[in-house]
């Protein structure tokens, strides 16, 4: 890519999305296209061809998506399914329409089995039955992918598919219902602290910043109370979905947004598939190769916050699938391994989380 190529960043204003268009800025890239939802509905056929008509993007990157933790997962299954299907084909297919030079495709992990060998390479992909909890949102990206690599095998188009690992950090969702686990049990334990210290200043002000089902710091302290306890927030313990049992893998966004831009400006797809004679999975996983239980990040998290309550486990709520770390060994050998440990990511986003009131 040269440095005035004129690349277009769909989803700049989300968690991955913006630390891209930050990461390509960094670089020098000066000729950067985005639209918020307001400016450009992307289930809107009609409104992303009249975009890709007006600017010709030369690059584009696929960050947009309908997104959420395993609550909205399993309760929202139709939107997850529908809304990222219909992204995809009107982003992928205007791409190819208008001659994108290159395409990212941003997909996740879920997209392999439930039961899938640890740690998962590329090859589980469609090899056993999905977790269920997340099964539409799997599929819609299952398809984004092999859309990616169908246009490249009939049209000789440089479309690549990336799958991050769990991600997290700046600007990320800190909604209750809505939110992945690692940013809900900060502002769960962060709540749960100013209840625990009779905080109620600071606890008006973070309902203020995000209300909670229509709740805000202006409403009297019992209906504040009575909504928390809906999350499991209360002021002697806080109760969290599931066993704490599953293991995770978590990478710092900012660190998928220059693995992103790393293979953007150094993969093609010609590089990956070789000459196989049936070309499938040649996608690349982004991640850390390493994982720890939600109970110990839990407590890493629990540290952080300065938290003193009792964290209790609700073993009737659905823990997803157990465990899902990412093989990155083909991610090393194109040159780029992860620079942030769990640890200091937690602090970062923390701070962030403090700094955003």
């Amino acid at each position: 890519m040269e440095k005035h190529s004129k690349i277009y960043v769909a989803g700049h204003r989300g968690l991955v999305g913006s630390a891209i268009w930050y990461n390509l800025e960094k670089r020098g890239y000066t000729n950067l296209v985005g639209r918020t939802h307001s400016e450009l509905d992307l289930l809107d056929a009609v409104a992303v061809k009249q975009f890709f008509d007006n600017e010709l993007p030369e690059y584009v990157v696929l960050a947009a998506a309908h997104v959420g933790g395993i609550m909205a997962n399993n309760i929202y299954r139709a939107d997850f399914i529908y809304r990222n299907l219909q992204i995809q084909q009107n982003v992928i297919g205007e791409s190819f329409r208008h001659g994108v030079k290159k395409l990212l495709f941003l997909g996740s992990t879920c997209i392999y089995p439930r039961e899938a060998p640890q740690p998962i390479p590329e090859n589980a992909l469609l090899t056993s039955p999905l977790e269920y909890t997340n099964e539409p949102y799997a599929i819609a990206k299952i398809a984004g992918l092999k859309m990616c690599e169908s246009f490249n095998l009939q049209y000789g188009t440089d479309y690549i598919a990336v799958m991050p690992t769990n991600l997290y950090g700046p600007r990320d969702n800190f909604h209750l219902e809505r939110s992945h686990v690692l940013p809900a049990m900060i502002r769960k334990m962060h709540l749960a602290r100013l209840l625990m210290n009779n905080d109620i200043d600071a606890l008006r002000s973070d309902l203020d910043t995000m209300p909670v089902n229509g709740v805000n710091g202006n409403a009297p302290i019992k209906e504040i109370t009575d909504v928390l306890s809906n999350y499991g927030i209360f002021n002697d313990r806080l109760v969290l979905w599931g066993t704490g049992t599953p293991l995770r893998e978590f990478l710092w966004s900012e660190d998928m947004a220059d693995a992103s831009v790393h293979i953007l400006e150094n993969i093609s797809f010609s590089d990956l598939k070789g000459d196989d004679f049936e070309v499938r999975n040649y996608h690349i996983n982004i991640g850390t190769g390493k994982e720890l239980t939600i109970s110990a990040l839990a407590s890493l998290i629990k540290e952080e916050i300065g938290y003193n309550g009792t964290i209790q486990w609700d073993a009737t709520k659905p823990d997803g699938t157990m465990r899902k770390l990412c093989d990155v060994s083909r991610l090393h050998s194109l040159g780029w391994k992860h620079s942030v440990e769990i640890e200091d990511g937690i602090h970062r986003l923390y701070e962030w989380y403090l700094n955003r009131q």
